[in-house]
């Protein structure tokens, strides 16, 4: 088993001068050959990987604070600490790195020369040590100047702080101090306050120790006060004695737990309100007291969670109902503080930490607490509960699902007091909270929002072999929580415009589209069975008439992210509701205004063009075509136009979807019954037999190249686009095939426009592709039935099949027109499959 002596935590010092833990392994020392030097190696303990190589530089400033620390710089703004679990351990490798630095393991700090000119490093240290002028009032002065310009240099610092720690000179300062308050000798309070200060620029903590103790540290506050910069001194000890009262809302037994967190109370405050805001130049000389602090509190925390009857009394006076509000605040500020606190620890302590709360019973604790009245307890209660959703949301989950198992126990001995099953659902008091939010700004409703994103978000959600999380959670929210959540959305659109349109309704109906939005995006089934049977796009969309613009946006971008997963469910539903009545609704009311309601609404018939969604294609075309027609300054409506167009003219005549890839290919397919000789008048050529995918074609046929095939293909279709502008306003609204096509288009030669006969009337042609009552035939969806005395001439050719228009041909061709009207009626009669 490792020695638990090379136990460590590795920090190292962030951008906000704040400590990060990087994990928890065992340090040795030894010799790398890559560094070239002998080094500091930590391997974490979970799975051995290296969290620290880093070699001993002679030159590096290595610092030994509280026993237990070991903090040195390897580059100008990176810092680095090992936190021992042991003493033993601590001074072990201290002895190595003094060892590989030459210095005194009795030295609390090695120090870098590096930045010592050649004459001052050899003068310092050809003088064994620095002589500090005896401690009275007369020399305060000098003093102060002696202080001040040992600063600027790390061996004199180091000389200056050994010389303060030796002789007990700061206790002889202080002691100045008295006799310069009681003597009102404010020149004198001047030079102790420089002193003072310059003694913390010295980042020591052996001094930070002195500094700190009980009987010392309101004195060096009280040396803080008197600022020459500043007409009046300030009243730090006032306030921290008579002002800042230490609230025990459960007795401490541990003298020292109590005395650690006065003296971290009070050297916070030192750090935040009596020093000066630290100069660049100065910022790392402060290092060592963020550090103080933040150990400080590491030390708290893990001292108050090893105190069993502690927690035990504190959870079980917030969950006592004999107990005052006002007490209960006290507990609630505590626990907010405490687990504060917990975000100095190291992830497996954290997660210890968290755990032992939730075995206490801090979430039924947080669930009365939420229901009390007072303001103030449950934004301590809110800001509790997101430390704990942000570090272990499936805990909170699986507290919430074990309490609606218990629902109908829980109910029968709330019955007294009234309280609804809703009620005790504490995922139900939260988002009661967001709905109810009294902020004009929503500021808390906005926390508790982001809360329920992180609980309901699949990505955080675990799986096992036998259960999914994500499954159980989601089908429990949808069940109890999902009604609380849109109440003030159905109640807000029971008309065709929203009841209630000012400014905080408004916010927090869109902060519920926000959330209802990304239930659309990560939820799938739970989520599209909702919206479907509850009819909520509907109400949603009631919202696209609010007088805020931010809110209707809101509505447009919900049914956006529906239209965009391409949902046939959702679309039928869309269409057959008719809920794209508001959104068109919308854009006219706003008119020619180019603004962001303008933009969105135009993307989304975009997208439903450009993604040819057919469904909705149709249902936009067939219901709102008159009002969109006049849209000129986007092409968006006249390509959902000419999308329907296409997607008519398929359904009618299936052969055209196929040719249409054909022809994109340069290559057609002859029909496979033998050809008469007058459809072969077509082709000035034969063809050859073409490999498979080629066309098809009698075994008699020659060679011909490509272009030449393509010549009579391309005239045809410049013809047929001719005609088909001529006659564009002729809808033949006749029974083809047995069903109604209203929208389905002809171009009828000009020397035969006439009424095509019904079916029933019409005499066909034996072996016709359009006879009725053969099903089978390729042409009969959208064939046309050949009457004897009355035939339409159909502009066609013998053996192609399913031309189709390309927008690009347009150029007329007057000479192919001219001779099509001298072809015999038969060949123009002919239509082929």
């Amino acid at each position: 088993m490792t020695d638990t002596r090379r136990r460590v935590k590795v920090y190292t010092l962030n951008e906000d001068r704040q400590w990060d833990d990087r994990g928890t392994g065992h340090v040795s020392s030894g010799y790398v050959e890559r560094l070239k030097g002998m080094s500091l190696l930590v391997r974490a303990e979970s799975d051995g990987s290296l969290l620290l190589e880093s070699k001993i530089n002679p030159n590096t400033a290595y610092q030994k604070q509280q026993d237990t620390l070991i903090v040195w710089s390897e580059a100008e703004n990176y810092d680095l600490a090992l936190s021992f679990q042991e003493k033993a351990g601590c001074d072990e490798i201290w002895e190595k790195i003094c060892q590989v630095q030459g210095k005194d393991p009795s030295v609390d700090i090695t120090q870098d020369l590096v930045d010592e000119s050649e004459e001052e490093r050899f003068d310092d240290m050809s003088s064994p040590g620095l002589e500090l002028p005896s401690c009275e009032l007369s020399r305060l002065e000098e003093i102060a100047e002696l202080v001040a310009s040992s600063l600027p240099s790390p061996l004199r610092r180091e000389k200056l702080a050994l010389a303060l720690e030796n002789e007990g000179y700061i206790k002889k300062l202080l002691e100045l101090f008295h006799v310069c308050e009681d003597l009102e000798n404010i020149e004198g309070l001047h030079h102790l306050y420089e002193i003072i200060k310059g003694i913390f620029l010295l980042n020591r903590t052996a001094l930070f120790e002195v500094m700190f103790s009980e009987e010392c540290i309101m004195d060096v506050i009280g040396c803080l006060e008197y600022d020459p910069a500043l007409s009046q001194p300030r009243k730090h000890r006032e306030f921290l004695t008579k002002t800042a009262k230490f609230k025990e809302v459960i007795p401490i037994s541990d003298p020292e737990l109590k005395q650690k967190i006065h003296q971290t109370y009070r050297v916070q405050y030192i750090q935040d309100m009596v020093l000066p805001t630290p100069s660049v130049f100065e910022e790392n000389m402060l290092s060592t007291l963020h550090s103080f602090i933040f150990f400080n509190k590491v030390e708290i925390v893990g001292m108050l969670q090893e105190d069993e009857k502690f927690l035990t009394d504190l959870f079980a006076q917030l969950t006592d109902e004999a107990t005052d509000e006002e007490k209960r605040q006290e507990l609630v500020n505590f626990l907010k503080e405490f687990c504060a606190f917990s975000q100095t620890l190291q992830p497996q302590n954290r997660d210890a930490f968290f755990k032992t709360l939730s075995n206490m019973g801090i979430l039924p604790a947080l669930e009365v607490i939420l229901g009390m009245d007072d303001t103030q307890v449950r934004s301590a209660a809110t800001d509790i509960f997101s430390y704990l959703v942000e570090y272990n949301p499936s805990m909170v989950r699986e507290f919430v699902m074990q309490e609606a198992q218990q629902n109908d126990d829980v109910s029968k001995k709330l019955t007294e007091q009234k309280i609804t099953s809703k009620d005790i659902l504490l995922i139900n008091l939260i988002i009661e909270h967001m709905i109810c939010d009294t902020d004009p700004e929503l500021g808390g409703a906005v926390q508790l929002m982001g809360l329920l994103r992180t609980l309901v978000d699949p990505e955080n959600m675990l799986a096992t072999a036998n259960k999914t999380e994500k499954t159980e959670f989601l089908g429990f929210f949808y069940k109890h929580c999902m009604h609380v959540l849109t109440a003030p959305l159905l109640a807000n659109t029971t008309e065709d415009k929203p009841s209630k349109d000012d400014f905080q309704t408004a916010q927090l109906l869109a902060l519920v589209l926000e959330l209802l939005t990304f239930c659309v995006e990560h939820h799938t089934y739970h989520i599209k069975n909702y919206i479907i049977n509850k009819d909520i796009l509907r109400r949603v969309l009631v919202l696209m008439a609010s007088k805020h613009a931010f809110l209707a946006l809101c509505a447009l971008r919900f049914k956006r992210k529906i239209i965009g997963l391409k949902d046939e469910f959702y679309n039928r539903y869309i269409m057959k509701s008719f809920l794209f009545e508001p959104v068109v609704k919308a854009f006219l009311n706003n008119g020619s205004r180019y603004n962001l309601m303008n933009s969105a609404i135009i993307e989304m018939f975009e997208f439903i063009r450009v993604e040819d969604i057919k469904s909705l294609t149709a249902h936009v075309i067939e219901n709102y075509w008159k009002a969109l027609e006049d849209v000129d300054y986007v092409q968006t409506f006249k390509g959902l136009k000419l999308r329907f167009e296409q997607q008519r003219e398929r359904q009618d005549n299936p052969k055209l979807d196929s040719m249409r890839s054909i022809l994109r290919n340069h290559r057609y397919r002859r029909d496979a019954r033998t050809l008469e000789d007058e459809e072969e008048m077509w082709f000035n050529t034969d063809e050859d037999d073409m490999e498979d995918g080629e066309a098809v074609v009698s075994p008699s046929d020659k060679t011909k190249n490509d272009d030449d095939i393509m010549d009579p293909i391309s005239k045809f279709m410049e013809r047929k686009k001719l005609k088909e502008s001529e006659e564009k306003e002729v809808l033949l609204k006749t029974n083809l095939s047995g069903r109604q096509s209203p929208s389905f288009k002809l171009s009828l030669s000009s020397g035969t426009k006439t009424n095509l006969t019904s079916q029933s009337s019409a005499t066909n042609l034996p072996g016709s592709p359009g006879s009725p009552g053969s099903p089978g035939s390729p042409g009969s969806p959208g064939s046309v039935p050949k009457n004897t005395s009355q035939t339409a001439a159909i502009t066609t050719k013998g053996g192609l099949v399913g031309l189709v228009d390309y927008p690009d041909d347009d150029e007329d061709d007057d000479e192919d027109e001219d001779k099509e009207d001298t072809l015999p009626l038969s060949k123009k009669a002919k239509f082929d499959s």
